[in-house]
C-alpha cells in the first residue's frame, strides 16, 4: 500500500477555525436575535468611543471603517514576508511567459521541462495562499461583531436619513442588493485600505533595502 502522508495538525487547525467562523458569520447574518445579542455586546465597547449618540452616522461609520480595516491590514503585515511574496510572484510571472512562449513556438523539449517544474512552481504559489488563508479566521473575528454592531446601531439611528451628491434623502437602512450602510461602509473602507496596505508594504520594502545596504557597508 502507498505512503500517505500525514495530515499537518496545524493545517487542520486552521482549516477547522476557518469553518466555524463561516459558519458563524452565516449565523449572526441570517439570525436577527444573534446578530442584535452580539452587536449589543460590542456596543458597550465601541458605542461610547465613537457612538456619538447617533448624531453623526456617517462619521462613526467612517471611524469604524478604518478601525477594522487598520486592525485586519496590521494583523496580516505582521504575517506576511512583502519581499518573498513579490520576489514569487515575479518567478511566477516570468516562468507562465516562459511557459507560453514553449507553446506558441511548439517547442517540445523546453515545454516538457517546463512542465516538470510546474508542481513545484504551484506549490510555492500555494504556500503563499496558505499563509493568507491562516489569517481569514483572525480578520473574520474581527470583522463579524463589529459589523453586528453597525447593523445594531444603524437600525437603531432615530434618523438614518443622510445628504449624498446625489440625492438629498439617502436612507442608510435601505437595501440596494446590499443595505445602503454597507455600501457606504466600503466606500470609505476600501480605498482607506488600499492606502494603508501599500504605505505597509513600501515601508517593509524599504526596510528591507535598508537592511541591504547595512549588510553590504
Amino acid at each position: 500500500m502507498a505512503d500517505t502522508k500525514a495530515a499537518d495538525p496545524k493545517s487542520t487547525t486552521s482549516r477547522m477555525l476557518l469553518i466555524f467562523v463561516f459558519i458563524m458569520a452565516i449565523f449572526v447574518m441570517f439570525d436577527q436575535d444573534l446578530r442584535s445579542a452580539l452587536g449589543n455586546m460590542v456596543g458597550y465597547g465601541l458605542e461610547p468611543l465613537w457612538g456619538f449618540d447617533g448624531s453623526f452616522p456617517v462619521v462613526s461609520l467612517f471611524i469604524t471603517g478604518a478601525f477594522m480595516t487598520t486592525l485586519s491590514i496590521v494583523v496580516r503585515h505582521f504575517f506576511t514576508d512583502y519581499v518573498k511574496q513579490a520576489r514569487s510572484q515575479k518567478i511566477m510571472a516570468a516562468f507562465n511567459k516562459e511557459m507560453r512562449e514553449a507553446r506558441k513556438e511548439n517547442n517540445t523539449y523546453r515545454l516538457k521541462k517546463m512542465l516538470e517544474l510546474q508542481p513545484k512552481m504551484m506549490e510555492e504559489s500555494m504556500k503563499q495562499t496558505t499563509t493568507q488563508m491562516k489569517l481569514m479566521p483572525v480578520t473574520m473575528l474581527i470583522i463579524i461583531p463589529i459589523f453586528a454592531w453597525l447593523a445594531v446601531f444603524v437600525g437603531d439611528l432615530q434618523s438614518a436619513v443622510i445628504t449624498v451628491p446625489w440625492s438629498n434623502f439617502a436612507d442608510l437602512n435601505e437595501s440596494y442588493v446590499l443595505p445602503a450602510w454597507v455600501l457606504l461602509y466600503s466606500l470609505i473602507s476600501v480605498p482607506f485600505g488600499q492606502l494603508l496596505s501599500r504605505g505597509l508594504r513600501y515601508y517593509s520594502f524599504k526596510k528591507r533595502l535598508n537592511e541591504l545596504k547595512a549588510e553590504g557597508q
